[in-house]
């Protein structure tokens, strides 16, 4: 028997459950305060003299680990993100039963450096996690993610169903959600997408990400996602998006299967706007931002631009 995501119910990895805890707004609101605090490198004032921090970071030509790093010292190096003392989150996609060179799942190397630069900024603990939707054991194992984030230090959680908190999300198509704690309650989220072709939506990117950190019903959202995506990000509000190209999944998304579907940009666009890397990615897939309804949504509730070609894009070719 299988469940909403056609895995098997009799594994060890979907767990019984009683059913979602309720929380109230006040505690809801409070972990998020809490979660805010990773924004506090993007706001802290400048020193007389001190160039602008950069809001986005386009880094080209360069193997995974190389690409990310390069990111995230353009934009001011991981401790604008991550303070000292801080439980720090990391959420990739590890959705699918797949292995790195497929496409189907954020780059193992993109994830072990995200976590190597969180503790080398005085992150308390780092935690990686998502909610699969094949067997979530094959899908950390198969796609590097479990191995390498352990290898770096991070705690690798598995996300199950029947494990979520009933939460107020505020927004137009979710009101109230069942939701990971592990997530909300970290003091800084980094989103770590990967950049893909989908049969449902055109895309996934960076805010349709957040539905591997809700529980639920999650297919009961496919009719809504562009709205749902939006409300999880507003609710989620990374400190970081990271959205890793180095291999792009053209066609047959969102597991993909066959090599042939499968291209090698070797690129990851890495800042604070979650919506102008949205946009991004939909330009390296050969979609305007008009193709991907979440983007305009998302303008319009004040969560970013969709413009990504702006003065506060720092740009690194590492062959030139």
């Amino acid at each position: 028997m299988t469940d909403r995501c056609g895995r098997d119910r009799s594994s060890p990895d979907v767990a019984a459950a009683a059913g979602p805890a309720r929380i109230s707004r006040r505690q809801a609101l409070g972990w998020m305060a809490l979660g805010a605090l990773g924004l506090h490198g993007a706001l802290t004032p400048r020193a007389a003299g001190e160039a602008p921090a950069k809001e986005l970071a386009l880094v080209r030509g360069g193997e995974p680990g190389v690409l990310t790093r390069r990111a995230v010292e353009a934009l001011g190096g991981m401790t604008r993100f991550v303070p000292r003392g801080a439980t720090v989150v990391i959420k990739p996609n590890i959705g699918w039963d797949r292995p790195p060179e497929l496409g189907a799942n954020t780059h193992p190397e993109v994830v072990a450096t995200l976590v190597t630069l969180a503790l080398e900024a005085g992150a308390k603990r780092v935690r990686v996690m998502d909610h699969t939707c094949n067997d979530a054991r094959r899908c950390y194992a198969r796609s590097g993610i479990e191995a390498a984030a352990r290898a770096a230090g991070a705690e690798v959680i598995h996300l199950l169903d029947g494990r979520g908190t009933e939460m107020k999300i505020g927004g137009e198509r979710l009101a109230t959600w069942p939701v990971h704690r592990e997530v909300v309650e970290a003091d800084v989220r980094i989103n770590v997408p990967v950049a893909k072709h989908h049969s449902l939506c055109a895309a996934s990117l960076g805010m349709k990400n957040w539905l591997g950190a809700i529980d639920g019903r999650r297919n009961q959202l496919h009719q809504d996602i562009a709205l749902a995506s939006v409300d999880l990000a507003a609710f989620f509000r990374p400190a970081l998006t990271v959205l890793d190209a180095t291999r792009l999944l053209r066609n047959n998304g969102p597991q993909g299967g066959n090599p042939e579907d499968v291209e090698q940009p070797r690129t990851m666009m890495a800042g604070v706007d979650p919506v102008a890397i949205e946009a991004f990615g939909a330009h390296l897939l050969g979609l305007s931002a008009a193709a991907l309804p979440q983007i305009a949504r998302a303008v319009e509730r004040g969560m970013g631009s969709a413009s990504w070609e702006r003065p506060g894009l720092a740009t690194i070719d590492l062959e030139s």
